[in-house]
Order: structure tokens, then sequence, then C-alpha cells
């Protein structure tokens, strides 16, 4: 079973891979972070650090630097970056989670390459059949039904893309160990927003906090979808197998777009704060809240991004 919520952990952790995008500017140094199985994964300003609690109570802790390429070349271009940005933080998240199964599961907790390969499969066909086809064919049923077109069909498709998303995300919130997760999704804000705001970062000052982030990223995939519903309306005629090849090869362009938005939105207290506040409504669904124990885990998990001569440290992680 907890194999099963592992994968589900990979698909929902694709969302929140979206979190730690752009970098709030209230610190010099950019800090995100997402949940992983019974622990945190925290991005520093060079390195990684990962924290998860083993079956026997004990904290796994490692850091290991961040991968560069992202950040330079074409990669650096606006819009282009965004995408970029996601991928290594995809990659990275699908890496930790991958570390945090082995310690969280205990000895027999270690996964195959099939069994990564299989994982990995999986949450490809399901955002793909999930978030890109399955809300291109609701759009088609509603148009017939409706008699709409254009605008309006692309805003049914749009608005079906967010409830699937809300529906998914409230689905598998019910399962055990997902609500763990999530828990630890509300510990890793805490822990940034304690660290942002300057309190004290231990289980009292951190649990203090709100487990609301302006930069999550069920924030980013609502702009994502408000995005996507202006970019696709321009590719909206043709076969449902055409449209859905269109929507995925513009997935980039959206995921770009949507990146800038949110960058110049979390910079800003006015207009910033009124375009995402309606989001935000979204991560009491994505985030509950954690223990003691579990705000320990993200306060470590901080630590060793940001302080990484102290644990053990590695070479970029491949």
């Amino acid at each position: 079973m907890k194999r099963i919520a592992f994968y589900l952990a990979c698909l929902t952790n694709i969302f929140e891979s979206w979190a730690s995008l752009p970098a709030d500017e209230r610190r010099r140094i950019p800090v995100g972070g997402q949940a992983v199985i019974e622990g945190v994964l925290m991005k520093g300003p060079e390195h990684w650090g990962l924290a998860v609690r083993r079956p026997d109570g004990t904290m796994y802790c490692r850091s290991w630097l961040e991968s560069r390429w992202q950040k330079r070349g074409l990669w650096k271009v606006p819009v282009i970056r965004g995408f970029a940005s996601m991928a290594e933080m995809m990659r990275m998240g699908f890496k930790a989670m991958s570390f945090s199964a082995e310690q969280a599961l205990g000895e027999d907790g270690s996964f195959s390459f099939f069994e990564m390969f299989c994982t990995a499969l999986f949450a490809a066909v399901m955002v793909g059949g999930l978030f890109i086809a399955l809300p291109v064919w609701i759009s088609d049923r509603i148009a017939r039904y409706a008699d709409i077109s254009g605008a309006a069909k692309n805003a049914a498709e749009g608005a079906a893309r967010g409830a699937v998303f809300v529906a998914y995300i409230a689905a598998v919130g019910m399962w055990k160990d997902i609500r763990r997760v999530f828990a630890y999704h509300g510990a890793e804000h805490k822990t940034i927003n304690a660290w942002e705001t300057g309190a004290e970062l231990t289980p009292e000052g951190v649990a203090s906090c709100s487990r609301i982030h302006r930069r999550c990223g069920t924030s980013f995939i609502i702009v994502a979808v408000v995005v996507s519903i202006v970019i696709f309306s321009f590719f909206g005629g043709g076969p449902i197998w055409r449209r859905v090849l269109a929507r995925v090869l513009l997935l980039p362009v959206v995921v770009g777009i949507s990146y800038e938005i949110i960058k110049e939105a979390s910079k800003s207290d006015t207009w910033g704060r009124c375009l995402i506040m309606p989001a935000l409504s979204l991560q009491y669904l994505t985030t509950r809240e954690p223990d003691p124990s579990m705000i320990e885990v993200a306060v470590k998990s901080l630590d060793a991004a940001l302080n990484p001569a102290a644990y053990e440290i590695s070479d970029e992680v491949k």
C-alpha cells in the first residue's frame, strides 16, 4: 500500500514542484521546497537539503550541490527559464522522493530501475490523461450540449482542467499516507514562512506561522489554467487527438509564461497579492497542520540546504 502511495505522491509532487520556482526577494537568499515521503526537500542558494524521518524515529539528512545547467545560456531567457526551472525542480523532486521512500519504508523500501521507470511512466500517463486529454474531452461534451464554441469552449476546457485538478487533490488527500505528505507540505511552508519573516526556527516558533505560502505550486497551477485558456485558444480546432497533441507541445510555453507572472506577483504586495489570493485557498487542500516532529524534519532540511558543511555532502545528484 505504501508503494502505491509513493506513486500517487510522485504525481502530486509534480504540482508541488512549481512551488519554489520564483525566489522571494524579502530575503536575499532564495529558498524553496517540497514535501517528500516522511520528509522535506529544501533548496538553498547552491545546495539541496533533504531530511527524512526513518521508521525508528531517527532522521536521515544529506546535502548535495544543485545543477547549474538551467542558469546558463538560452535557459536564462524569460519564459524559457520558467520551464527549465520546473524541469530541474521536478528532476530533483523525483530523486528526493526515491531517497525518502528508501529511508521511510525501511530495508524493503529500495526501488529497482524497473519500478522507478514504471513510476515515471505512471506519472506521465496520468498527467497527460487527467489534466490534458480529459479536460479537452469534457469541453467537447459541454460544447455539444450547450452549443458553444470559440472563447466559451476554451474557458470551459480551462474550468474543467481546474476542476479535475481540485477533484484529484481532494480524492488523494483522503488517503492516510498522502495526508502525511500534505502535513509535511504544511511543515515546509511554515518553515519557509518562519525563515522569511525572521521567526525563531524552533518547533514552537515555526508552528505559529501560517501553512499557506504565496509561491506554492497550487497557486501556480491556477495561474497556469488561466494562461492555458489564452494560449490554447489559438489551437482550438481539429480532432481531439490533434488538440491534445498541441496542448502537450505548448505546455512549456504555458509553464514559462505562468512562471513569469508568478515571479513578478511574488515581488508585489499590492497587485501581486490580489492576483494570488484567490488561489491560496486551495492550499487548505494540499497542506495539513504538521505535528512537532514533522516541523523538526522541515527545519533540519532547511538547515541542510543553507549550511551544507554540517551534513553529508555529495556532488550533484545525477
